[in-house]
């Protein structure tokens, strides 16, 4: 591991090996957000937009 300072900025160079074994780790900590079946999304719009109209 390298470090650089460029215009007052620190930088590190990383071989790439390292790079990609630290994506993979931040990819297995990644959770996704729930997806919806059909039916509950349309539960789900319809209840948002009742929200905003009651809104107006």
């Amino acid at each position: 591991m390298t470090e650089l300072v460029i215009e007052e900025k620190k930088y590190v160079l990383l071989p790439e090996v390292e790079y990609q074994e630290l994506q993979k780790k931040a990819a297995m900590n990644w959770k996704p957000e729930k997806t919806f079946s059909v039916s509950e999304a349309r539960e789900y719009s319809k209840k948002r937009i009742n929200e905003w109209a009651a809104e107006k």
